[in-house]
């Protein structure tokens, strides 16, 4: 990959905004691109457009909610033509601007942006290797495919796909993967539950032996179930709910089940990044699916 500092050997670009520049070049690569101001903020609207004046309230589901010819409308705004961007409603901003941003979703992107230290060690853990590019203070991984646009998904990770901007930072390194299932799931509310049902099947009279299995199956029981967890790589959600509902079909009416396989397969569940309540919100769910 070719970097945008090529271009001061073309003699009419070498005398523009070196941000201007970059954003040419990100341009023919086919990333919808504006400016940004000091502090990683767009450009404001002019007053054409100021609180919404232009009606661009019924479009801001789309790219270019109006005609403006200035950089509006913060990602609305992104564009790859060069006589917009050259233009003289975008001169003044390109002068003035702080960074270049772009509009993953109109490039058919995602980008899962990662702010700190904790937040890596669990996307390296979790998310299917991609292009990485290093930020100020931890990692942006992107990827190839579109969805809903969501910030603080978990602590220190948003994700910036559909209807947002993301600075350019450079092209990064790696291959850059398909998005998958376990990528989407980070945007998707965890389901709600009127009551807090207890996640701990009680041990009956007699000490919890099942009756109809050995205690060596059930212990193969709950291994194959810890791995099955452990082994997902994608719909971490859905694996964890039809897991839980396997070994409560296996064993949630006889009373073999204790506090502590229970914590096994919270443990196996949290590992892959579920949180306690989401595993409070399967649990229960299979419970309720086999009529427990």
């Amino acid at each position: 990959m070719t970097h945008p500092t090529d271009f001061p050997r073309d003699p009419n670009r070498a005398a523009l905004p070196a941000h201007l520049r970059t954003a040419l070049w990100l341009a023919g690569i086919g990333l919808p691109v504006l400016p940004l101001r000091e502090g990683k903020e767009p450009f404001g609207n002019c007053p054409a457009c100021t609180r919404s004046a232009c009606g661009d309230r019924p479009h801001m589901k789309a790219a270019g909610p109006c005609r403006c010819p200035a950089p509006c409308h913060a990602w609305g705004a992104a564009t790859t033509d060069p006589d917009v961007l050259t233009g003289p409603a975008w001169a003044r901003a390109w002068s003035q601007a702080g960074a270049v941003a772009y509009h993953p979703g109109g490039a058919g992107l995602t980008v899962v942006d990662l702010d700190d230290t904790d937040a890596i060690v669990w996307a390296r853990q979790t998310l299917p290797a991609t292009t990485v590019v290093p930020t100020t203070r931890g990692e942006h991984w992107i990827y190839r495919g579109t969805m809903q646009s969501k910030n603080g998904v978990r602590p220190g990770i948003d994700v910036k796909s559909t209807m947002s901007y993301v600075r350019w930072r450079g092209p990064g390194a790696g291959t850059m993967a398909a998005l998958t299932d376990i990528v989407r799931t980070l945007v998707v509310k965890e389901p709600t539950v009127r009551q807090t049902h207890a996640v701990i099947v009680a041990v009956p009279a007699g000490g919890g032996q099942c009756p109809h299995r050995s205690p060596a199956y059930l212990e193969r029981g709950i291994a194959m179930a810890e791995q099955r967890i452990t082994a997902a790589t994608e719909a971490i959600h859905t694996t964890v709910y039809r897991t839980f509902l396997a070994v409560l079909s296996a064993h949630g009416r006889c009373g073999c089940l204790t506090e502590a396989h229970t914590g096994r397969l919270f443990t196996a569940a949290q590992i892959k990044g579920e949180s306690v309540r989401h595993c409070e919100v399967a649990w229960t769910n299979a419970r309720t699916a086999l009529g427990m």
